[in-house]
């Protein structure tokens, strides 16, 4: 038995509200089958933000901009190792140079 997942528009949890200060916490929870937790989590959101915090607030996050930022953190990592290798290749040329430097004077 898979449990299916309800929603509540802010204006239904602002009823549910009401009628467990009116009626009793328990027996709203009851009638509307939620936890006494969720009941405690919507009153304290409502207490805080007014009817937005009853809101649903998850954003859908947009598949193009993950693409997006998974391409730049591809690009990030290739220009860190192009960085790494031209700094290394530097300090060899460095090496060699002071190297060739230090032969001829001899």
């Amino acid at each position: 038995m898979s449990k299916q997942k309800r929603e509540f528009s802010p204006e239904e949890k602002i009823s549910i509200l009401q009628e467990g200060e009116r009626e009793g916490v328990s027996a709203t929870c009851r009638k509307y089958n939620i936890a006494h937790s969720v009941f405690g989590y919507w009153r304290k959101k409502y207490l805080a933000k007014g009817k937005e915090g009853l809101s649903y607030s998850r954003q859908r996050e947009d598949p193009r901009i993950r693409e997006l930022e998974a391409e730049n953190e591809k690009l990030r990592r290739v220009i860190s190792k192009q960085a790494l290798e031209i700094e290394v290749k530097d300090e060899l040329i460095k090496k060699g140079q002071a190297h060739f430097q230090k032969g001829r004077r001899s």
